[in-house]
């Protein structure tokens, strides 16, 4: 990982759009920091297209893709997009009511078999995937996190470990096919023939994808703690953590128009 400084101004002139994770990206203990609100409403009153890209439910969602300035909110990994009031899916309704009989069976299967396991408290919000809590309310140590992860993959469940959760669901979409999907959906355009003109940040395993796709990828400094589990690194860090480091990214950005 390089330095945020040493992200060539080139790069940056060209960047039309940011997406960007949030929980501790833009958010300290569940609440969007006051710098990064302020970064975001930068990037839509300078003309930049924003969409948040997260692990968080649904239901968790809505309130914010009302009332952030974002253009969506992408949530549950991909699977639901939020635009203003609008509720968009990956999945058909049949095939979101058949998953969701499997994933209340592989919960279960998950809380009486890791001793210390908890379901997120947003689970009520959740719609297309399930997701225990590692260091929101409760703590679960690395072997706990791997066990949980792997009952979800053997029940034939995508898997993924955030900084707070460890999500898993049914299906092939993940953050990045959740990018393309609405990048297609809410401007008519391939997000991979224009990969240049867009930034990623993120703090977490979760964010790998999209860190190994986009030669924007910068993570904020929190993501040190996840370093010995990735295998794809963003390309640039900040020096600040959360939503500051946010920030950072923002004023790198705008410093180059």
């Amino acid at each position: 990982m390089l330095a945020l400084s040493n992200w060539p101004i080139a790069q940056r002139q060209r960047i039309r759009g940011v997406l960007t994770d949030i929980d501790d990206t833009l958010t300290c203990d569940g609440e969007i920091s006051p710098d990064a609100w302020q970064a975001l409403q930068q990037l839509q009153s300078a003309g930049y297209a924003v969409i948040a890209i997260t692990g968080r439910p649904v239901g968790w969602s809505e309130p914010f893709a009302q009332s952030w300035p974002v253009d969506a909110i992408v949530a549950e990994n991909g699977a639901v997009a939020l635009l203003g009031t609008r509720k968009l899916y990956l999945q058909d309704a049949i095939t979101r009511e058949h998953n969701s009989i499997r994933m209340r069976k592989v919960m279960q299967h998950v809380l009486q078999t890791v001793p210390g396991a908890h379901a997120s408290h947003d689970s009520e919000g959740r719609e297309t995937d399930i997701a225990i809590d590692h260091s929101e309310f409760h703590h679960l140590d690395t072997d706990q996190i791997t066990r949980v992860v792997q009952l979800m993959q053997n029940a034939g469940m995508n898997a993924t470990v955030s900084s707070i959760h460890i999500n898993g669901w049914f299906g092939s979409h993940n953050k990045l096919e959740g990018a393309r999907w609405f990048v297609r959906e809410l401007f008519q355009r391939d997000l991979d023939a224009e990969l240049e003109t867009w930034a990623y940040v993120g703090d977490s395993t979760n964010d790998q994808l999209m860190f190994a796709h986009f030669a924007n990828s910068v993570g904020v400094a929190n993501i040190q703690r996840f370093v010995p589990s990735l295998q794809h690194l963003p390309r640039y860090i900040t020096p600040s953590e959360r939503g500051t480091g946010f920030s950072e990214v923002v004023q790198a950005i705008l410093a180059s128009r």
